[in-house]
């Protein structure tokens, strides 16, 4: 999954289904909890930058990674003073550390090896600043098995229509998804196809995972909320320090 033609109607779809401003409050408030004042801050998987470009404008000092070139390009458009890096973030090993890590709306579910998750939280550990904090959400098991699951969701706009596919592969706990669009070009649609998978981790394997990367403080909220999680938690917070 790289999100090609995605990139560029993106942020039309997810801008409907995400508040952006509202997650951004939600990691301030984290940050303020945590008696965190970051001047730093490096988002992991970053997208087309709609968090990022937030966090931009309030003040901080940003750096987005993402893997796909055609998010980086649109993130771009966006952002003025943030450093872009195109890179797997599994890999990424920063040449300067950072007050505050973010990796938001599923970066972790596109990492579908235990290992590269690991690397992930080991690379961010050894690149955090003293009292520095790692910020990440993923879509919980219950939403990706249940709500999403093997489900077909269809969506139509006088330009745009697309079919989601789903389908939930039990054994590997891997979310697959088939996406087909039909976007107007003029007298035309132009049609096109994405695959992505996610992964399913369980509260309980990403605490280990964090543990063994060397966070030892970990706490975990349901989506937007300072309460535990639920067993039927759609989306889980980690805040690891």
């Amino acid at each position: 999954m790289a999100y090609n033609e995605f990139a560029y109607i993106y942020d039309r779809f997810m801008h409907a289904d995400i508040d952006y401003r509202k997650w951004c409050d939600y990691i301030e408030n984290i940050f303020a909890m945590n008696g965190c004042d970051p001047d730093s801050v490096c988002e992991l998987a970053c997208g087309t930058g709609n968090i990022t470009s937030i966090m931009e404008r309030r003040g901080y000092k940003m750096c987005g990674v993402d893997i796909s070139a055609d998010m980086i390009e649109v993130a771009r458009r966006k952002l003025r003073r943030t450093e872009l890096i195109c890179q797997n973030m599994a890999s990424f090993v920063p040449d300067k550390k950072y007050d505050a890590f973010l990796c938001m709306i599923d970066g972790i579910n596109y990492v579908i090896a235990p290992k590269s998750v690991f690397e992930v939280f080991s690379n961010v550990r050894k690149s955090l600043n003293d009292d520095g904090i790692f910020i990440f959400d993923v879509s919980s098991r219950y939403k990706l098995k249940n709500i999403i699951g093997d489900e077909t969701f269809i969506h139509s706009e006088r330009d745009i229509f697309y079919s989601w596919q789903n389908r939930y592969i039990e054994r590997y706990n891997i979310s697959d998804m088939y996406l087909n669009f039909f976007v107007e070009q003029g007298d035309m649609y132009e049609r096109f196809e994405e695959r992505h998978l996610q992964r399913a981790y369980s509260e309980r394997e990403l605490r280990a995972l964090l543990k063994e990367a060397g966070f030892s403080n970990i706490r975990v909220y349901d989506e937007l909320s300072f309460d535990a999680p639920t067993k039927k938690s759609e989306r889980l917070v980690f805040v690891c320090k």
